[in-house]
């Protein structure tokens, strides 16, 4: 797996101060992404033993409150195995630290994929919080709270897996308005 950065005392991509993995590697491609350099798998740093530690030393912190893993997408076929191993890891070594992870994959398709892949299979038993849906640019507005696009949904995952049904976790700024009824204009 390759990255592009990672990022110390993030306070934007998730609850608290967190450290940022941004994965490279999206076959998404959503127009208007903020991210398009991260699109190509071959791009970036090898995530190597370096990166890691540099990982778990931030998740070391004291003000640490977890992980994020972003990017690209973290989801990205390639990403899967190497993000299987790092949840499982940062899972045993620090248990109270939550692990969110954004996604242009729906909930839904992750659901139908995880029987043939037994890394998507990991990854989704330790993350904690899932922000799924690819970034829309008509459904963005500057308030929502830790997403890109209305669509986007934060789900909380320990309680998806104990009911079998999408429980969501924070609900967005934005929530009582229907985003497909506003227009856009740009000058």
């Amino acid at each position: 797996m390759r990255y592009h950065n990672i990022t110390k005392a993030d306070m934007m991509n998730g609850e608290g101060l967190r450290v940022v993995l941004w994965a490279s590697g999206c076959n998404h491609k959503c127009p208007g992404c903020h991210n398009q350099v991260t699109w190509d798998p071959s791009d970036g740093l090898l995530f190597d033993e370096t990166a890691k530690e540099e990982l778990l030393k931030e998740l070391d912190q004291s003000y640490c409150e977890g992980i994020t893993l972003s990017g690209g997408d973290p989801l990205y076929p390639l990403n899967r195995e190497s993000i299987a191993k790092l949840v499982t890891e940062i899972r045993e070594k620090y248990p109270t630290k939550t692990i969110w992870c954004y996604t242009g994959y729906t909930y839904e398709e992750i659901k139908k994929e995880v029987k043939q892949d037994k890394d998507l299979k990991t990854i989704m038993d330790q993350i904690d919080i899932l922000v799924d849906g690819k970034f829309i640019v008509k459904n963005s507005f500057t308030d929502l709270k830790y997403i890109g696009s209305s669509n986007q949904r934060i789900i909380d995952m320990k309680k998806t897996r104990e009911s079998g049904k999408v429980i969501i976790y924070l609900e967005t700024e934005n929530d009582e308005f229907n985003y497909e009824d506003i227009v856009v204009c740009h000058s």
